[in-house]
């Protein structure tokens, strides 16, 4: 005789589970898109900052966690395109040499066209 588990209250379904993981994937993709433009924007917008400066008005402005790993790849990627520029200055306190980070012309140009590509999802 087989014996039958009774099925937990909390647990999703094999439709909702499916469901998660897209919306989860979605979300993930979105997020590898749009973590340059918010970065240049919050650069933009506050120029010049250090890159965890960067990253905490970033987190602010999204809700999303971002790793410091992340945010020094993606910054070092944007100045290798030119959408960045860095400069080294002694910080104030300690003289120790500190990256400064500015938006270049390019990338406000870049930013300028991603803004007018943006939609608004209706509701």
């Amino acid at each position: 005789m087989e014996r039958l588990m009774p099925a937990k209250a909390n647990r999703p379904d094999e439709t909702q589970e499916w469901l998660d993981h897209q919306a989860e994937t979605w979300v993930g993709t979105y997020k590898k898109a749009m973590l340059a433009p918010v970065i240049l924007a919050v650069v933009e917008c506050h120029q010049p900052l250090g890159v965890a400066e960067i990253a905490e008005r970033a987190m602010a402005a999204t809700g999303w966690t971002l790793t410091e790993r992340g945010m020094y790849r993606t910054v070092k990627r944007l100045e290798g395109q030119e959408f960045l520029s860095s400069r080294h200055v002694a910080t104030a306190r300690t003289g120790a040499k500190s990256k400064e980070i500015s938006l270049t012309s390019l990338g406000a140009e870049y930013l300028a066209r991603v803004r007018a590509s943006t939609v608004t999802l209706p509701r």
